[in-house]
């Protein structure tokens, strides 16, 4: 197809070189202007036939700006980098340091043992299921 527009166009300029091809200004007649290949395409035509209907319902149109989804894609790269140095800078830190911050936990847990959980009941509640259990088990003893 494309080589059907070049051997016209060929054409074209090889008439307008004859003096009878002229108009009366002595002008050049214009040719018409020659089509793009692949908009003239069947399957370009097609596909944008169906991008103007999914433009016209809305399917295509997407939640964000594409300013904004760049520039969330380059935050969460940025804290990825991040992390990776700080992982980084962990790993490389000296065998020393490493060791000083393990005697520094262990000193803070010795020095602040983990409390046991405390039961947030008053304490009224709980001596009172204490007397509930001793009644129970003295009537079953008496049964016994």
């Amino acid at each position: 197809m494309y080589s059907e527009i070049q051997r016209e166009r060929a054409d074209i300029e090889g008439l307008m070189a004859r003096p009878e091809y002229r108009d009366w200004n002595s002008e050049l007649i214009k040719p018409k202007k020659l089509l793009n290949p692949v908009k003239a395409s069947r399957s370009h035509q097609e596909l944008h036939r169906e991008l103007l209907m999914n433009h016209k319902r809305g399917l295509g149109m997407d939640s964000k700006p594409e300013l904004q989804r760049v520039l969330e894609h380059r935050r969460r790269n940025q804290l990825i980098k991040k992390k990776e140095e700080e992982l980084e800078a962990k790993r490389m830190q000296c065998p020393f340091k490493q060791e000083l911050l393990r005697r520094q936990q262990r000193l803070n847990q010795l020095e602040n043992p983990p409390q046991k959980d405390v039961d947030p009941s008053p304490e009224f509640i709980k001596v009172r299921e204490n007397l509930r259990r001793i009644t129970t088990l003295t009537s079953e003893e008496r049964t016994l």
